[in-house]
C-alpha cells in the first residue's frame, strides 16, 4: 500500500471539478511501484456508462503494456468501485484494491446532485446495481431470454476448431 498513489488517484477525482463531462471519481493502476494506468469518470462527457475511472485507468494501463492482463498490478481508486468497475478488475486480473471514499458516500454525493438537476439521478444506484448482479438471470429485475442459444455455441465451436 502506498498513499502516495491513492493521492493521484484523488488528485485525477479533483480534475473533474474543471471538466464538464466528468464526475469525481479518479483511478490509477500500480505495477513494480510505478503508475502505468490513469483514469477519470467521464461517463457524461463521453455519453459513455461505462467511462468509470478505473475502467479508465485499466484500459489505459492495458494500451501501455499491449495486454489485457494485468496480473500483478494494483488499482488504487478514490471511490470505492462499482459492480461493473469490481466485474472489470476480476477480468483484467488486478490483485489488489485501495479505496478512499465508500460507495454509500457515493451514494448520497449523487443524492445531493440529482436534487439539484434530474441530469444526475442515477437509473440504478451502485447498491441496488450489486444486489442485482449477484442474483440469477432469471430473478434480476431486467427482463431476459435466451434465444437462438445453438447458432451462439457453434461460434464458440467454430472458433475453438479454427484455433487449433
Amino acid at each position: 500500500m502506498n498513499e502516495d498513489f491513492m493521492r493521484r488517484a484523488i488528485e485525477i477525482a479533483r480534475e473533474s471539478l474543471d471538466d464538464p463531462g466528468a464526475l469525481p471519481y479518479g483511478a490509477v493502476v500500480v505495477k513494480d511501484g510505478e503508475i502505468i494506468g490513469e483514469g477519470l469518470n467521464r461517463s457524461h462527457g463521453k455519453s459513455d456508462p461505462t467511462s468509470h475511472g478505473e475502467v479508465e485507468a485499466i484500459r489505459d494501463a492495458c494500451k501501455r503494456l499491449g495486454t489485457p492482463t494485468l496480473a500483478g498490478c494494483d488499482l488504487y481508486t478514490s471511490c470505492e468501485p462499482c459492480s461493473m468497475c469490481v466485474a472489470t478488475m476480476y477480468i483484467a486480473g488486478i490483485e489488489r484494491l485501495y479505496y478512499a471514499s465508500t460507495i454509500a458516500e457515493s451514494a448520497v454525493f449523487f443524492g445531493q446532485l440529482s436534487e439539484r438537476d434530474a441530469k444526475w439521478s442515477r437509473r440504478i444506484s451502485a447498491v441496488d446495481l450489486r444486489r442485482e448482479v449477484g442474483l440469477p438471470m432469471d430473478e434480476r429485475s431486467m427482463p431476459a431470454k435466451r434465444i437462438l442459444g445453438d447458432l451462439g455455441q457453434n461460434v464458440f465451436d467454430d472458433f475453438v476448431a479454427r484455433q487449433g
